[in-house]
Formats: structure tokens, sequence, C-alpha cells
């Protein structure tokens, strides 16, 4: 084959697997089961209670402790893609997320190119940050993480792109970088300057060689002027609220301050063992955020301490962002490789600069953790199908399941598809995973027409795990009027009908329910597994028993409104 052909074909490869990745990004963003976290159950009642009241501020919440968490941007930006609530869909509002996620991708892509000079490795870069799957997890839900990534990832981005001059900008290019750290600090937290500015600082230094004197009389005037607009961004919040008071005692002080509490533990055994050590962070931040890259990430570490002489200028930056970001987010107490998501981007480009030099065989066991997964997704798509005795998935399901099989056993033999097939493989056991749960959000997933149509003005309680758990049943029951009770308390039916007169729970009604009625029900994927149930799962081959579990919406005889007033008002908050 010629070179212009081989090009050509490499070119129009990484073209389709991009669109595609974008792709698999938006398919089944409206799903309740989608790879997230439960903060996104917060932040839904929030901007949902902040948009009933007709007011941008303050922040509205009934539940305890739990108003003033986040910054507005967030809730303003769902407030903004619902049209104040009157379009109340999780697609509208997850689909910010993704746009802040593919254009935190393309800085990715056009940064990676721009160091390579190789178009290739910027497709590889994107495709990588794609791949990782703390960007799939946490890039695609109602979250403050891709609008955070976004924006605190983008001043880096402009003074690698155009060095040497943004560097030398006096005043253009810092305000610049200002005001994209301080929206970034509207979404998530003003202690992010600290990271931020640190590494802004040491980037500044190194670019004048590490002379004191040069970095205080040419680029500190440049810092000051960078934090003095991102501060005065964030205060803008202190300012517009009307209860300025509750945003210093909820946010500053709890929300912040409190993340340095050991919570009974001292700070240097809370540093060193248990579940918020930094040993544990620095583990999750493969395993949890790479992914199935997890391999090739450490790959790239150990290659980048050996090569740590020749290391080009522009990869130093990347890395002493990275570096700055662990050795910030080690300090508070509770630490989390969520908070390094921010590194992700910079990874892909690393990823990508080193893709030739990462030995296969990381890439191989990315490939064999991936077909673990691949082998347990069929298990389930079979079982799933058997139980429901219908046909749940079509023909273009199964032809992507042996596609992506003949795809990563070729990537696994033929070495010289190992590299550019891992990413792609990856980004389709994603695909898989979304597809094996659409049913859930189809007839499967939901109570009936009827059932709907029933609960519309009514109050209705549910079963509650987590902090705002409920809060999607507004999605599932829309027009009820949902309350949550505690799941944990393990009450029966017969007992729930005594205490509400229309309520959503996880076992069939039996005789000890007399009288009750069930007026529709559904099938759900059981979340928060207990230490015994998922010992069950894993050793005793129960995993679709605990897994998937039907749920019955049902009327309780002879109560009226005085029982309901009698209640108690959510339980789960």
């Amino acid at each position: 084959m010629r070179y212009a052909d081989s090009t050509r074909l490499r070119l129009t490869f990484y073209v389709l697997a991009s669109l595609l990745a974008v792709a698999i990004y938006f398919f089944g963003l409206d799903g309740q089961h989608i790879p997230r976290n439960g903060d996104e159950d917060v932040y839904q009642h929030i901007t949902r209670l902040t948009a009933e009241s007709g007011k941008l501020l303050p922040l509205q919440s009934q539940l305890d402790h739990m108003r003033n968490t986040k910054p507005p941007l967030l809730f303003w930006q769902g407030i903004a893609a619902t049209r104040w609530g009157q379009e109340w869909t999780l697609w509208n509002l997850r689909y910010p997320s993704v746009i802040y996620t593919l254009l935190t991708a393309m800085m990715v892509f056009l940064l990676a190119r721009k160091l390579s000079r190789r178009w290739e490795t910027g497709f590889v870069a994107l495709l990588t940050y794609l791949a990782f799957f703390s960007t799939y997890r946490y890039g695609r839900p109602f979250l403050t993480n891709p609008p955070e990534v976004f924006w605190l990832f983008l001043p880096f981005f402009v003074l690698l792109y155009w060095h040497p001059k943004a560097f030398a900008s006096s005043w253009r290019v810092p305000l610049l970088l200002g005001s994209a750290i301080g929206i970034g600090l509207l979404y998530k937290s003003f202690a992010l300057l600290l990271p931020v500015g640190l590494t802004l600082a040491w980037w500044y230094w190194r670019e004048r060689e590490y002379q004191l004197g040069a970095f205080v009389s040419r680029d500190v005037p440049k810092l000051l002027l960078i934090a003095c607009v991102a501060l005065l961004l964030f205060a803008l919040w202190f300012v517009l609220d009307p209860e300025p008071r509750a945003i210093w005692q909820e946010f500053v002080v709890g929300e912040n301050v409190g993340k340095f509490d050991p919570h009974g533990d001292s700070y240097v055994v809370k540093l060193l063992w248990g579940g918020s050590s930094v040993w544990r962070m620095l583990l999750e931040f493969f395993f949890a955020n790479a992914g199935f890259l997890a391999f090739p990430v450490a790959a790239l570490f150990v290659l980048a301490y050996r090569q740590r002489a020749q290391m080009g200028a522009e990869e130093k930056l990347l890395w002493i962002w990275v570096i700055t970001l662990f050795v910030v987010f080690s300090l508070p107490s509770q630490r989390s490789s969520r908070y390094l998501m921010d590194a992700m981007p910079a990874i892909a480009v690393l990823c990508a600069l080193h893709w030739q030099q990462i030995s296969r065989k990381a890439f191989v066991l990315s490939l064999v953790m991936a077909g673990a997964l691949l082998a347990l997704l069929i298990h389930l798509s079979l079982r799933l199908q058997q139980e429901s005795g219908a046909a749940l998935y079509g023909m273009g399901y199964w032809t992507l399941l042996g596609a992506t099989a003949v795809l990563l056993v070729s990537a696994l033999l033929v070495p010289r598809l190992t590299r550019p097939g891992v990413n792609l493989v990856i980004l389709l056991v994603f695909a898989i995973l979304a597809a094996l749960l659409q049913p859930l959000n189809g007839a499967l997933g939901n109570f009936s027409p009827q059932a709907r149509q029933f609960a519309q003005g009514r109050d209705i309680w549910v079963p509650c795990n987590f902090r705002a758990k409920d809060e999607g049943y507004h999605f599932i029951l829309p027009g009820a009027r949902i309350h949550g009770y505690d799941e944990h308390q393990g009450l029966s039916a017969a007992a729930l009908a005594q205490r509400y007169p229309l309520f959503a729970v996880r076992q069939l009604p039996g005789e000890d329910c007399a009288g009750c009625q069930v007026i529709g029900e559904r099938m759900d994927l059981r979340s928060r597994h207990s230490d015994a149930q998922l010992k069950a799962m894993l050793l005793e081959g129960q995993l679709f028993q605990l897994l998937f579990v039907k749920e019955y919406l049902v009327a309780a005889p002879g109560t009226g409104a005085a029982v309901l007033r009698a209640a108690g008002h959510e339980e789960c908050r």
C-alpha cells in the first residue's frame, strides 16, 4: 500500500472513531442508570426548587445542610437548559455537560497535534481522553466536573498553544485567564484557585528560567491580576445573593474548611491509612479515573520518570499541573480521585505524545480488562432477556456485541492493531453498557401510562437509600408530589401501607397487606449494595438477582388526608 493511501486510511479511521465517540457520549443520556455520581440527585433537587422559586438567588433546597453546597453557576445552567424547569428532563439537564466534555476533548486534540506536529497524535489524545472512565462517568451527568475541567484547563491550553506569545502578554492574556478561572470557581469552589495559582506561578517562573528578580518584576503582577479577576467573579455570588451569611456558613466553612476535619482519626493517620489515604487516592487515580487505561497511564508515569532528563519543556509544564493537583488535594482529610479529574486532559495529551513508546503489554492488559467486562455484559444481556420473556434487544445490539468482540480479539492478536484499537474497544464497551440498560429507559423500567396518569397530582412515597435519591422519581412519575422514605429501615409493604396512602416498594405486597392495590410495576437497577450482597454477587453467582429488582406502585386501603399529614415528610432527607 502506498504511503498516501495508508495516511488517508488512518485519517478516515480516526475521524470515524471520533464521530463514533461523540455519538456514544450522547447515547442513552436521558437514562436513569448511566454511570454517574449521587451528587447529581442533590444538584437536580436544588435546581428544580430554585427554578420553582422564580428567582436565581438564593438557592433553594429541602435537604439538611445541602443548600449552598456549590456556587450557583451549575444550577443556573440547569435552569437555562430546562427553561426554568418547564422542560424538566434528564436530557436537558445533561446535554450541556457533554458539550463541555467534548470542548475539552477538542482542546486536548489541538494541543497534542500542536506539540507533536502530527494530526494522528491529536486524534489519539482525543480518543484517550474520552476513553478514560472518569470522563465517561462524570463528563455526562449533571455535575460540576465537566465545566470545571473545561474552564480550568483552558488557561493552560492557551499558554501552551500560543507559547511564547501568551506568556509575554502583559494584561490581555492574564485578563482572559482570570476570567476563565473565575467562571470555573463559580462552578466549583474558590479553593481551586490554590492549585491553579501555584501551577501558573510555577509555569511563569520556569519561563523566566527560574530567575527570581525577573519573575517578581514581570510576572507577579500578571498573577495578581489573574487572581483578582478570578476572585472578583467568584465574589459576585456574595454580592448578588440576599443571604451572604448563609453562603459563608454553609459553603465556605461547611463545604470547604470542613474537608480538613479528620472526623475521628488524627490527620496523619487518615493521610497514611484507610479509605481516604493518599495511597488510596493514588491507586484510584489509575483505576477509577483512567479505568481500562490504568496500565498504559501507569506505564506513562514510569516512562516519564526514566526519561525526565530528555523531557521537553511543554511536557514538563503539563507534569507540573498534574503534580500540583495531586499535592494540593492530598492536603484535605477528605481525598478522592475525583478531585484529580482536572489532570486528565493533561494525562491524555502526555499519553498520546508517548503512545508508541508505552509497552504493548500495557495495552494488552487494558484489552483484557475490557474483555472481562464485555463477557459480563453479554451474560447480563442474556439473563435480562430470559427473565423478561421478551425480545429486549434487536439485531443491532447483538451485532454491536459481536463486532466489539471481533475487534477486541483482533487487537489482542495482531500487534499493529493493538494501539489504534484499544481506545475504540473501550468506547464500544461504554456503548454496550448504555445499550444493555436502554430497555430500563423504556417500558420495562417505567410504570405504565395508566399508572403515571394515576400518580399525577398525588403525594407518593418512594424508597431512598442516599440523600436526594428520590429526586429521580420526578422523571419516572412526572406531575406527582414525591417524598422519600428510608429504604434501609426494611419496612414491609404492610408497614408502609400503615404510614402512606400511595407508595413504591421493592417487594410484592402479600397477604399481610390486605386491601393493598398494585397500581403498576417496573424493573429497576439496585444501587449501593451491602457487603453481604457484594459477597453474594462475586462469590455465589447471585449477580443478576441482586443487580435487578422489581418495584411496585401500591395504593394502601383506608388512608386519607389525616394519615398523610401525620406520616411526616421527606424522611430520607
